[in-house]
């Protein structure tokens, strides 16, 4: 049986903090910002936690970088 591959897209989206949450950024944060106003700016910064449910299916996905 072959080993399991790192899936690449959520390699890059997603990472684990020392408790074992699985952290994200947030979505519109990367281009076409001019319109929208500061405080949502602002408010998307730094990362967040995705929600538990989704969980076990992003940390399967991510392998060997998961623990």
């Amino acid at each position: 049986m072959p080993k399991m591959k790192t899936h690449k897209g959520v390699k890059k989206r997603f990472r684990l903090s020392a408790t074992g949450k699985v952290m994200h950024r947030a979505a519109g944060t990367s281009h076409l910002n001019t319109g929208t106003s500061k405080k949502r700016r602002r408010n998307l910064r730094g990362t967040g936690a995705a929600d538990v449910v989704n969980e076990p299916m992003i940390q399967r996905a991510l392998g060997k970088y998961s623990s």
